[in-house]
C-alpha cells in the first residue's frame, strides 16, 4: 500500500463522522490530496516533506473551530515570486474549504532541522489572520521572520504527525531536545495570567497540556491536555476544565465564568508549571 494515501484514507474515514452545514462531511482526503498536488506543481524538486499536526493529525479535529494545520520544509529558499504564487493558489483552495478557519501552515528550510535552530526561521506563513491581507495586497507575504512557535509544532509533527508527502521526520532528523520543546510551549502561555479573562478557553486547555507534559512527559493536543486536567487537577478546578472542554468539541456553547476561579487557577497552574520546569 502506498503511505501516503494509506494515511489520509485513515484520516479521511476518522472525519467523515463530523457533519457539515448543510449535512456534508468533511472529505479530509480531497483537501489533503489538493494541498500536496498545489506544492508539488509549485516547489517540483525544492519540495522536501509536507508534514500535518495538530488536532486532525491527533484525532480532535473540529471543524467549526479548527484549522488544518502543517508544516512544509523546503532545500532551498522560496523567491518572492514563489510565495506570490502560494499565496494566491492557498487563497483559491481555502474559500472552498468546509472547515470554517481552513488552513494554517509555515514553510521552513530544511537547514534549520539539522542541526535544529531554535527559535525557527520561517520562509512564509499563511493562516486565517493574514488571510484578508493576502487578498487585498498581493504583495503581502508573512515570512523571514523567527518563530517560537516551530518548535513544539515540529515536536508534534515528528512525534504524532502524519506525513502527506515525502519521508517521515524521525527518520530524517534527530528528535528536537527538550529544553526547545518546553521555551516553545511556556512562549505560548505568557500573558496567561491576563489573558486568560479573554481567551479563557484556549488557555485553560494550553495551561493544561503544558502541566501534563511537565508531570507525565506526553505531548497532547487540548483536548487531550483538558482531559488529564478534568481528572487530575484539584477539584476546585476540574469543572473549569470540563466546561471549557465542551465548548472546545462544540458539545456547549462559550460558557461565562467567575473571575476569581480564573484568576486563581492560573496562579495555580504557572506555579506548578513553574516549578516543574526547572
Amino acid at each position: 500500500m502506498n503511505t501516503e494515501h494509506g494515511v489520509m484514507n485513515t484520516v479521511a474515514l476518522y472525519f467523515c463522522k463530523d457533519k457539515m452545514k448543510g449535512g456534508g462531511c468533511l472529505n479530509t482526503q480531497l483537501y489533503l490530496d489538493n494541498i500536496v498536488s498545489m506544492f508539488k506543481e509549485e516547489l517540483r524538486d525544492n519540495l522536501s516533506g509536507i508534514y500535518l499536526h495538530g488536532s486532525l493529525a491527533m484525532g480532535c479535529f473540529n471543524p467549526h473551530r479548527s484549522d488544518i494545520d502543517f508544516i512544509v520544509v523546503v532545500k532551498e529558499s522560496l523567491t518572492s515570486e514563489n510565495k506570490k504564487r502560494i499565496a494566491k493558489m492557498t487563497l483559491m483552495m481555502n474559500d472552498k474549504m468546509p472547515n470554517e478557519k481552513g488552513l494554517e501552515f509555515s514553510v521552513i528550510l530544511e537547514m534549520y532541522l539539522m542541526p535544529f535552530v531554535y527559535p525557527t526561521p520561517c520562509e512564509f506563513h499563511y493562516s486565517d489572520f493574514h488571510k484578508e491581507r493576502y487578498r487585498s495586497d498581493e504583495n503581502y507575504l508573512w515570512g523571514g521572520y523567527e518563530d517560537s512557535d516551530l518548535a513544539s509544532q515540529l515536536v508534534v509533527a515528528y512525534h504524532r504527525g502524519i506525513p502527506l508527502y515525502g519521508r517521515p521526520l524521525n527518520e530524517l532528523y534527530q528528535p528536537i531536545e527538550r529544553q526547545y520543546f518546553l521555551a516553545s510551549i511556556l512562549h505560548d502561555i505568557e500573558g496567561a495570567s491576563q489573558d486568560i479573562f479573554k481567551h479563557t478557553m484556549y488557555l485553560t486547555l494550553n495551561l493544561c497540556r503544558v502541566l501534563f507534559f511537565l508531570k507525565e512527559g506526553d505531548i497532547s493536543s487540548k483536548k487531550e491536555g483538558g482531559e488529564w486536567g478534568a481528572h487530575s487537577l484539584p477539584n476546585p478546578y476540574r469543572d473549569l476544565v470540563m466546561q471549557c472542554l465542551e465548548e472546545y468539541t462544540g458539545n456547549a456553547g462559550k460558557s461565562e465564568f467567575d473571575n476569581q476561579i480564573l484568576s486563581s487557577f492560573a496562579e495555580y497552574m504557572l506555579h506548578e508549571i513553574n516549578r516543574l520546569r526547572l
